[in-house]
């Protein structure tokens, strides 16, 4: 089978049912991969029927799967149910995240915390369950954010709670590589999506729109396939964060 072939392998995506991360599950489906979907709560539960109903009315084959990751044991739950569907897991993917804009005196410890529980120790591990659960030469990719890169304010819990996760993709694949495991995480500009814009003002999508030397905000139809390239042909790379913004920051 040619590395670029998902046909018939298996896909785990964590938030996979809206966003990117249902464009991916759709696309992965397409090319006649198995997948498992991850969803949150119901406030996502319609867009995630939605998303496998498109997959099973287009012959694919996938699953839901509803839990609160930030509970450690969920994980575990998500990764041994896809494998007792499947028989086993082949590419891990990681898209959740929350974004919280504001001004560093005024978040609460408990704003931290959360932010911290969604987009370090969620991505920590998602990325250690893959690598005791992935089959060899399986393929594991988080989202972060290209803010990692910015020098600006009022993202301190967003970014900071992201940036770890740089670190955690270079450990993780020197510890799973012998495995045959690349492990990569791709760091999109800010994404045309509900996700972006609910903690903007008007002023602040205008100055975003016209910071890329691309123009405009990031189209996830742009961050879906790199990421479904590091996962098959691109798996090469691994140990690094891949910065897809349009020339949103310097790196």
């Amino acid at each position: 089978m040619a590395r670029n072939d998902v046909n018939g392998k298996v896909v785990l995506i964590a938030g996979g049912a809206k966003n990117l991360g249902g464009l991916l599950s759709r696309n992965f489906a397409a090319k006649g991969a198995k997948v498992a979907i991850h969803y949150n709560s119901d406030n996502t539960k319609a867009e995630a029927e939605k998303t496998l109903a498109d997959i099973i009315n287009a012959g694919g084959e996938a699953f839901l799967f509803q839990a609160d990751l930030t509970d450690v044991k969920n994980i575990t739950k998500f990764f041994d149910a896809t494998i007792e569907k499947f028989g086993g897991i082949d590419i891990a993917i990681n898209t959740v995240g929350k974004v919280l804009k504001k001004p560093f005196a005024d978040t609460t410890e408990e704003e931290y915390d959360s932010m911290n529980d969604i987009n370090a120790k969620v991505a920590y591990f998602f990325i250690q369950e893959a690598g005791k659960k992935l089959n060899n030469n399986g393929k594991i990719n988080t989202i972060v954010t290209s803010l990692l890169a910015a020098f600006t304010g009022y993202y301190s819990t967003y970014a900071g709670a992201k940036a770890p996760v740089e670190h955690f993709t270079r450990a993780a694949s020197k510890e799973f590589g012998s495995r045959g495991i690349s492990v990569t995480a791709v760091a999109p500009g800010p994404m045309d999506t509900p996700f972006f814009y609910g903690q903007e003002s008007d002023d602040a999508v205008a100055y975003h729109k016209q910071a890329s030397d691309l123009g405009g905000l990031t189209d996830i139809k742009d961050i879906a396939p790199l990421v479904e390239f590091l996962v098959t042909d691109g798996w090469w790379v691994t140990g690094q964060t891949i910065f897809a913004n349009g020339g949103y920051t310097t790196r």
